[in-house]
Parts: structure tokens; C-alpha cells; sequence
């Protein structure tokens, strides 16, 4: 059950409310939002937070962006929802500007983003059964350890989180683990039936893990020799959020399909798109692969607009710039109370001295300083504010964040005193 500790009753009653009626997939720090604007939330009682998860990414443009929701609000008198069964005039515009965003010639738009992993994977078997020649059944893909890319049946196959995992076998074949940032091992489980290798640029789940400088470029590589797809799951990384479109960028690689999702719906609605060149996705026939949602006259409207705020570089220089100040400031904790602290731009995986007690434990002294940040693997917190903060809000939260580790240094100290 979730600590209601010091919030007020109308909170707790909304929680209890939560609890009783809602699944418990989640495990929601005690406060209970009710708006949002920019980089700050508001709960039911009035009080602020900065929000330093965005929503694992997909708030980067900020909450109610007005040039997000007026495209919305435009949109709602207008159509929503056609389905694919006839074409919206908002469908063209946006995979024009995404395909040309990512410099290639063909969107496949869906809604969340593990439909865009699974999209993918189903691409990348039918691209290596009519393209590449490998015996049907046979295809192999080769992911990399501590991955995550949603927790449907199929890629909960090849994750290695137990939790997902355990008691929802039996699982899919056809992958294979090798280490993240470990070429030679990705060459070693490469063979005639590997179609395709799924990476994350920049491993946000497992805490915002950086790859070596040379294993993205040599990954590439790899593939192009082998003629083996390489897929870019983008849906955390990308869309600004490492100060650059896409992380990729960074190492000047360009995968055969980028996985995206979260920020391309704006933080509004849901909206994903596995995005490549002709020869993959025009393997693709009426009645193979759908959505009744994917594409819908609503959601096209988000794709575009938030398409076209990347086009303008804004973001993702604003990322670039403040990105630099955060992790100036992090990295100067290292020491005290902080062991390291990994990202780049404005996204990074803050590892917590584990004698001042669980990263969990920090988040819940942030919140207390109004501050929205969570916890992964209990030692690391995910720090990704919505790009459009100010240096101010900024520094208001890595000001909170250094109170909150020294209160629980003093807390550690009298505890072996």
C-alpha cells in the first residue's frame, strides 16, 4: 500500500479510491495530480512540484504545451477517430514530416510504444524470411542485457527483469541476450539466421546507461556486414531529450528503423511510429499488420505539431545547453551521497550511496522539497525534467535534491552514532 504519510485527507481518500478499484501494476509516490503546465504539476490540495520524470519522456514539449493542445482543441470539432479504413487529411502531413525528420521514406504510426517494438520485430522477421533468405521459423534477433522495451508477452521473453517475468510463460523464442556495450559479443551471436539487433542508444530503464563511445558506430558496422538490420528503440531516448533529435546522433549512426513513441504524442495522447526506408517497410501488405487507433486524425495532429517544434532545433538545444548544467552540478555531488551519475543532456541516472538507505527513500525526501522524481533498480533515481524548464526551475531541484541527500547523510551518521 502506498505511505499517505502527512498528506492530506483528500488525498488519501483519492489513493484509498485508487487502490481499491485500480490493479496494482504501479507503486505511485503518495500525491495525487490534478494540472500541469510547463515543468511544474499541481496537486489536489494546491501544492506545486517540479516534475523531474516528464513521464519517462513523453512530456518533453511540457505540460499543456499551448501549441500542442491548440492543435487538439482545433482537431476535436473537427474528426478523431476514422481508422485506416479510409485516409484523414491530418495522415499524410505527419508521416511526411516524421519520415523526413528521421531521413528516410516510410512511417508505420501505432500508439504506444511497445506496439512500435512489436511492430518492429515483426518487421524485421518478414524483411529476413522474403528479403534476406533465412528459412522461415528460423529468425533470430539479438537484444542486449538489462533492455526494456515494454511488457508484452513477447518482449518480456527477452528481458531480464524477473519481475516482469515471473509466471507469464511460456515465453517467445527466437532472441538472444548479449551484454549492452559489447561488440565482440554481438559478432559472436551473429549467424545466417539473425535479422536484426535491438538496442536502446542509451538504456533508460536499466538507469540511464551510457554505451561506450565506439559500440553504437561498431554496431553499425556489424550490421552492414552481416546484413543484419540494426533497430534504434528511440521511445525513451529520443525527440530531443538528449540534446540532440535523436541519441543516435551523438555517435553519427543511422539505424535501419527507429522505434519512437512517448514525446511524439506530445504528452497528450498516445502515439508511436516505427520509421524506415522502403525496402523493410514496404514489405508490408493490407491485412498484415494494423491498428484501429495507429494513425487516427487526432493523434496525426500531435505527431505533426510535435514534429514540427524538433524542426525548429529548439529543444533540443535548450536539452544540449541546460543538459550541461545539470550534469556539471550532479557530477559535483559524486562523493556526497551521490556514487555516479551517467545521461546526457537533460536526462540522467543518478546512482545513491546505498548506506544513506534506497534511491526510493531520496525520492520521497524530493517530494517533500516539491520535487516529482522516481526510482530505478533501488539505487539510481531517473532525472528528466520537460525540455522547456528554465535554468532556475533547474537548479531549484538539483537544490533540493543536494537537502535531500544531506538530510539523509545526518539521518545515516546518527544512525551509527
Amino acid at each position: 500500500m502506498t505511505d499517505r504519510t502527512g498528506i492530506s485527507p483528500a488525498q488519501q481518500a483519492a489513493i484509498a479510491q485508487a487502490e481499491t478499484w485500480g490493479a496494482h501494476n504501479y507503486l505511485p509516490l503518495p500525491v495525487v495530480i490534478e494540472s500541469g503546465a510547463g515543468a511544474w504539476l499541481t496537486d489536489m490540495d494546491g501544492n506545486r512540484y517540479l516534475d523531474f520524470l516528464s513521464a519517462y519522456s513523453a512530456v518533453n514539449f511540457g505540460h499543456a504545451n499551448p501549441v500542442l493542445t491548440k492543435a487538439v482543441a482545433d482537431q476535436l470539432t473537427k474528426v478523431t477517430i476514422t481508422s485506416r479504413a479510409v485516409f484523414s487529411a491530418s495522415y499524410g502531413p505527419f508521416v511526411q514530416a516524421l519520415a523526413e525528420l528521421c531521413g528516410k521514406d516510410m512511417v508505420l504510426p501505432m500508439n504506444t510504444g511497445v506496439e512500435a517494438v512489436e511492430s518492429g520485430i515483426k518487421l524485421a522477421r518478414k524483411w529476413g524470411y522474403e528479403a534476406k533468405g533465412v528459412q522461415e521459423r528460423h529468425a533470430t534477433i539479438i537484444v542486449m542485457a538489462n533492455n526494456f522495451h515494454g511488457r508484452t508477452t513477447t518482449v518480456i521473453s527477452f528481458s531480464n527483469d524477473e519481475v516482469a517475468r515471473h509466471n507469464f510463460g511460456p515465453y517467445t523464442p527466437g532472441f538472444r541476450i548479449v551484454p549492452f556495450g559489447d561488440l565482440a559479443a554481438v559478432a559472436d551471436a551473429i549467424d545466417h539466421d539473425t535479422v536484426a539487433v535491438l538496442v536502446e542508444p542509451i538504456q533508460g530503464e536499466a538507469g540511464v546507461v551510457v554505451p561506450p563511445d565506439g559500440f553504437l558506430p561498431g554496431l553499425r558496422r556489424l550490421c552492414t556486414e552481416h546484413n543484419v538490420l540494426m533497430i534504434a528503440d528511440e521511445i525513451q531516448s529520443g525527440l530531443g531529450r538528449t540534446g540532440r533529435t535523436f541519441a543516435c546522433d551523438h555517435y553519427g549512426v543511422v539505424p535501419d528503423l527507429y522505434l519512437l513513441g512517448k514525446a511524439l504524442g506530445g504528452g497528450i495522447l498516445p502515439v508511436s511510429a516505427v520509421v524506415g526506408n522502403r525496402d523493410i517497410l514496404g514489405l508490408l501488405h493490407p491485412g498484415q499488420h494494423g491498428s484501429t487507433f495507429g494513425g487516427n486524425p487526432l493523434a496525426a495532429v500531435v505527431g505533426l505539431a510535435a514534429v514540427e517544434l524538433l524542426q525548429t532545433g529548439e529543444p533540443q538545444r535548450r536539452s544540449a545547453e541546460l543538459g550541461e548544467h545539470l550534469h556539471r552540478r550532479l557530477g559535483a555531488m559524486i562523493g556526497n551521497g551521490v556514487e555516479a551519475v551517467r545521461g546526457k543532456g537533460l536526462w540522467a541516472g543518478v546512482d545513491i550511496d546505498p548506506h544513506l538507505g534506497t534511491a526510493r527513500g531520496i525520492c520521497y525526501k524530493l517530494l517533500r522539497r516539491d520535487v516529482i522524481a522516481k526510482d530505478t533498480h533501488a539505487k539510481t533515481i531517473r532525472l528528466a525534467p520537460p525540455l522547456v524548464i528554465t535554468r532556475a526551475e533547474l537548479d531549484q531541484a538539483i537544490d533540493a535534491l543536494a537537502d535531500a541527500l544531506a538530510e539523509a547523510l545526518a539521518e545515516a551518521h546518527a544512525g551509527t552514532s
